[in-house]
């Protein structure tokens, strides 16, 4: 069963998937400074060892003996304003930093050496444990620079945000709630199996996990997930795509839409939800674009996409155009 955190409702910008790169670390003798974006939960191997001694799932420098301190610099593949981040340090019991903090810039450049400005104070760190750290800036950044004090072991950096595009020279039809496009999931009645941040990534899903997927429900009902737009627009075409899913897809689907001004009115039972696409059938394993099948509503801002009654949907497209 997945678990929640504080940063549910945001996209995790640090996904290699995304493009994101961990550019340089000041040290890295121990584990391998890209570990520490790894998409996989860290794991511990008991009598695994290297070359350089205990092998750990994360970034590691060596005992500093030196003035200073260890730091890392993660280029985004998808600069986005930062609204919450995860310094992880599972695992790491006798050897995690004791302090921690991060810096952010914005450069064309692997390794800026200029223009950082602090993110997240230094911060206290404790062994073995989630730190979720709450980040209060409204800025889209394109790197970051985790800062341990003074040196140790990091097993993961999460890095929770949202993407804000630049839509001044964007005209006619788009995918509007793609991730490039600032689209995200919101809120979903359940992920057992897959993430609701999956439906808006690029591409096709590369197998049944990469995905939103729900528990078997065995209550009255339906599933269903809200997702909002990059920017407000008409929705013109569908696409609802099942890749993978053959035994577990859902039977049916259909989509609602609505314009709100504040994303803190965005709740399942809105009144102001209107029927997008009336519920149709699904297949397993296939693409579905509907078109003709779409009401008329006008400008929207959020969608909420109900399953019938449950099941895994890959991707979904929302083609249309930006509301001026």
């Amino acid at each position: 069963m997945k678990t929640s955190h504080p940063f549910r409702e945001w996209i995790q910008l640090e996904q290699p998937r995304l493009g994101t790169r961990v550019t340089y670390a000041s040290d890295d003798y121990f584990g391998e400074k890209g570990r520490l974006i790894d998409p996989a939960e860290p794991v511990f191997i008991d009598d695994k060892y290297d070359l350089h001694g205990k092998w750990m799932d994360g970034w590691e420098s060596r005992r500093r003996r030196t003035p200073g301190h260890d730091y890392c610099i993660i280029r985004l593949g998808i600069p986005g304003i930062v609204r919450g981040v995860d310094i992880d340090t599972r695992y790491f019991t006798g050897n995690y930093p004791p302090q921690a903090s991060i810096d952010a810039c914005i450069s064309d450049e692997d390794v800026p050496a200029e223009g950082w400005l602090e993110l997240l104070p230094k911060t206290d760190l404790q062994g073995n444990a989630h730190h979720y750290l709450e980040i209060n800036s409204a800025k889209s950044w394109s790197h970051l620079r985790l800062n341990i004090y003074p040196d140790g072991g990091v097993a993961r950096l999460r890095v929770f945000g949202e993407v804000k595009p630049d839509f001044s020279g964007v005209d006619g039809v788009i995918d509007l709630v793609a991730l490039e496009h600032g689209g995200r999931a919101m809120a979903c009645s359940d992920e057992h199996y897959g993430s609701m941040h999956n439906l808006n990534i690029d591409g096709r899903g590369v197998d049944m996990g990469d995905g939103w997927e729900t528990a078997r429900r065995r209550e009255p009902g339906n599933e269903w997930a809200i997702l909002a737009l990059g920017h407000p627009g008409t929705i013109e075409k569908v696409e609802v795509d099942t890749a993978h899913f053959k035994g577990n897809y859902p039977d049916r689907v259909s989509i609602e839409a609505a314009f709100f001004e504040d994303s803190d009115a965005v709740v399942a039972d809105s009144d102001r939800w209107q029927v997008l696409l009336p519920e149709v059938k699904l297949e397993m394993h296939k693409q579905h674009y509907f078109e003709a099948e779409l009401q008329a509503i006008g400008t929207v801002s959020h969608v909420r996409m109900s399953i019938y009654p449950d099941g895994g949907v890959s991707r979904l497209r929302l083609y249309g155009r930006l509301a001026r």
